[in-house]
């Protein structure tokens, strides 16, 4: 008789998520929808705070210094079980070609990553415009780095009173009806500036609460971190579907 005996693999300290997270030293509150609150996931992620990686740090001094304290993290968080990494600053493109040398494992490291993907959809005429925190942090080295199309458009958001503010000031105490009267503004220069615009994306991941808000007073499509690294974990975690010669597990009778 056949021996039915199974064995699994192990070799990881911990099993069941796919996506590591790599997260700035920050105080800021991240309501639901931000990448660093773990309800906004409807699968298991982990996290790993990077070290001296201040807001202001990375988007303001282009996270100077910071390259092997993120690959360090990320080899930790690779080392616990994660197959891929990303992270909660779109920033950090800067360092997209290095985590991914240095991990081993696939890596979204910016939201700006999507900007040539969302292009191609577009019709002829149209493109893609982005929402940052900070329009002049955001260098044309980010935006190559992150493979975005030149002449795409670029608002920020450090023109309104609480988002910006509160985000790169890390303070404690964030006003989220503010902070949406901030992007939506943004956004709606974006659009009154540049008529071309057929889709936003949000550069920050911070700014993912409100890409529901922003969609509705727009009209238009809008893709932000939140909906990459879904993209990206069904990638890693491809959904199982029954096969049509079976349901429940159980093999269909003619």
């Amino acid at each position: 008789m056949a021996d039915e005996r199974r064995t699994v693999r192990g070799g990881r300290a911990v099993y069941g998520a796919a996506i590591g997270i790599l997260m700035l030293e920050a105080r800021f509150p991240r309501i639901p929808g931000d990448v660093g609150n773990a309800l906004t996931w409807p699968f298991p992620v982990h996290y790993k705070v990077v070290r001296g990686a201040s807001p202001e740090r990375v988007v303001r001094r282009r996270a100077e210094g910071l390259l092997d304290a993120f690959i360090e993290a990320g080899r930790e968080l690779v080392a616990m079980g994660c197959d891929g990494i990303t992270t909660n600053c779109g920033f950090l493109a800067l360092f997209q070609r290095e985590l991914a040398a240095a991990l081993g494992v696939p890596v979204a490291s910016s939201s700006l990553m999507q900007a040539a993907t969302i292009q191609a959809l577009l019709p002829p005429g149209r493109k893609v415009g982005i929402l940052t925190i900070s329009a002049e942090s955001l260098t044309g080295e980010h935006l190559r780095a992150a493979g975005v199309p030149e002449g795409t458009p670029v608002v920020g958001t450090e023109g309104g009173r609480e988002f910006t503010r509160v985000i790169l000031g890390d303070l404690e105490e964030l006003d989220p009806i503010a902070a949406e009267a901030d992007l939506l503004d943004a956004a709606e220069r974006l659009v009154r500036g540049y008529p071309e615009v057929g889709a936003i994306l949000l550069e920050c991941t911070n700014m993912c609460p409100f890409a529901r808000a922003i969609a509705a007073h727009t009209g238009l499509p809008v893709f932000d971190m939140v909906s990459f690294v879904r993209w990206f974990y069904d990638g890693l975690r491809p959904r199982r579907f029954a096969s049509p010669f079976e349901t429940d597990g159980r093999p269909l009778r003619a």
